[in-house]
C-alpha cells in the first residue's frame, strides 16, 4: 500500500495522474533498549528511511509531483538541503518532468550525488539555508524561474506547496491506523516527537491528527513535540517559552537538513503543538549525534543525524521528568544514515577493518 490508500483525505489529484514509487506503509517498532534506558517502556520508532529515496520526503514529492502532473507542468523548480531534492529529482524522473533545485550550501555530498543521479540540475548558493538574506534571496529567484511557462516551484513548506506537504499528513493516519491494529501497546499514542527545520513535517502531524479527530477517526490528538538542534531553533524555543510565533536565526547547527534559518511554516507549528498539548525541545549537536550512535549500536536503526532529533527531543524529556513513564511515544526516524557519510564517519572513528591473511584466523 502507498500514500495514496488516504488519498481521500489529502488529495485532489485524479488517480489517472498519481505518481508512486512504492512511497508509505512504514513501519512501527518498539525501542529494545535505548527507552527503557530512560524509564520509557513504550517507545516506538516510525522507520521513514523505508521509503525509496531513503526519507519521509518520499511522501512530499508523491503528492507534489502528482499535482504537478495534473497541471500539465514539465519543469519543477525547488530548493533543498538534500532529501526533498533526492525525492523530487527521483518523482521527477518517474514523471518525465525535467527537475532544477537550489541546494544549501552544506549539504552533504552523498545526497548531491543521489539527486545527479536521477539526473537532476543543481548548484549550490554561498550562505544559503543559514543566512537569512540570503535564504530569502534565493527564494525569490526561484520564485522568478518557477513563474515561467510549464514550470511550477516546489520547496517542502505548507507555506510554498500546500499540495506536496498534505502527503506528509500520511504519517499521521498510519500512525492512527497502526495503534488500532496493535503495532502500539495499548492502542493509543500519547506523545509524537518530530524534527523540525522550517517546520512542514512536524505541522503535518498535528493536521493530520488534528482531521482525524474532526471527523470522529481518532478520540484524541496525541501531544506533537517539536524537536530543534540549538543552533536553528526557529520553532522549538518559542514554543517552549509560551511565544505566539517563531523567529529567524542564524543559523549554527551541523545537523544537516534542519538549517533552515528562515521562519516558513514556524508560526503554524506553534499554534497547532501547543494546541495538541506538545512543546519545544532545543537539542545540543552532541547529544543528536550521541542518539544517532546509539540508535545504531542499541537499536540496530542506521539513520542519519537529522533522523535521530525527534528520538533525541523524546530521551531528553524523559530525563528532565517531562514525560510519564507509562506514556506511549513515537518518535519520527526520517532519513537513512547513507544519508551523510560524514556523520557515519564520526559514528565509526577509531574501528578499523583489518586485512587478514588466512593464517591468521585462528590466531586470535
Amino acid at each position: 500500500m502507498t500514500i495514496w490508500k488516504y488519498a481521500e483525505l489529502f488529495s485532489q489529484t485524479p488517480a489517472q495522474h498519481r505518481v508512486s514509487l512504492g512511497e508509505g506503509s512504514t513501519p512501527v517498532v518498539r525501542s529494545r533498549r535505548v527507552g527503557p534506558a530512560v524509564g520509557l517502556e513504550h517507545l516506538y520508532f516510525k522507520l521513514e528511511q523505508c521509503n525509496p529515496t531513503g526519507s519521509y520526503k518520499d511522501r512530499y514529492a508523491a503528492a507534489a509531483i502528482s499535482d504537478m502532473v495534473a497541471g500539465d507542468k514539465s519543469r519543477c523548480i525547488a530548493t533543498t538541503s538534500g532529501n526533498t531534492g533526492s525525492a523530487l529529482a527521483a518523482y521527477c524522473t518517474a514523471a518525465g518532468i525535467a527537475c532544477r533545485i537550489a541546494v544549501v550550501e552544506t549539504a552533504p555530498p552523498d545526497k548531491l550525488k543521489q539527486m545527479m543521479s536521477y539526473g537532476a540540475d543543481i548548484f549550490m548558493v554561498r550562505g544559503f539555508g543559514h543566512d537569512p538574506s540570503v535564504t530569502l534571496a534565493v527564494f525569490d529567484f526561484l520564485r522568478g524561474e518557477s513563474a515561467k511557462p510549464g514550470s511550477q516551484l516546489q520547496i517542502s513548506a505548507f507555506k510554498f506547496s500546500p499540495a506536496g506537504m498534505a502527503g506528509v499528513q500520511t504519517i499521521a493516519y498510519e500512525l492512527a491506523e497502526q495503534a488500532v491494529v496493535g503495532e502500539i501497546d495499548g492502542g493509543v499514542i500519547d506523545h509524537v516527537f518530530v524534527q523540525a527545520g522550517g517546520g512542514g513535517l512536524t505541522l503535518a502531524q498535528t493536521q493530520g491528527f488534528a482531521q482525524l479527530v474532526e471527523r470522529g477517526e481518532l478520540a484524541k490528538s496525541p501531544a506533537v513535540h517539536c524537536a530543534q538542534p540549538e543552533g536553528n531553533d526557529t520553532i522549538a524555543g518559542p514554543l517552549r517559552d509560551g511565544e505566539d510565533a517563531a523567529h529567524d536565526v542564524t543559523c549554527t547547527a551541523t545537523i544537516s537538513g534542519l538549517q533552515v534559518a528562515n521562519v516558513i511554516d514556524g508560526d503554524e507549528v506553534v499554534h497547532t503543538c501547543r494546541a495538541s498539548g506538545g512543546t519545544g525541545h532545543v537539542l545540543s549537536d552532541d547529544f543528536i549525534y550521541e542518539v544517532q550512535k546509539r540508535l545504531a549500536l542499541e537499536e540496530g536503526l542506521f539513520s542519519e543525524p537529522a533522523g535521530a532529533v525527534g528520538v533525541a527531543g523524546a530521551l531528553q524529556a524523559a530525563q528532565n521528568g517531562e514525560i510519564a513513564p507509562d506514556a506511549r511515544v513515537v518518535c519520527l526516524i526520517t532519513g537513512i544514515g547513507f544519508k551523510d557519510a560524514p556523520a557515519v564517519d564520526r559514528m565509526v572513528a577509531g574501528r578499523e577493518c583489518p586485512l587478514l591473511d588466512v593464517e591468521d584466523l585462528n590466531a586470535g
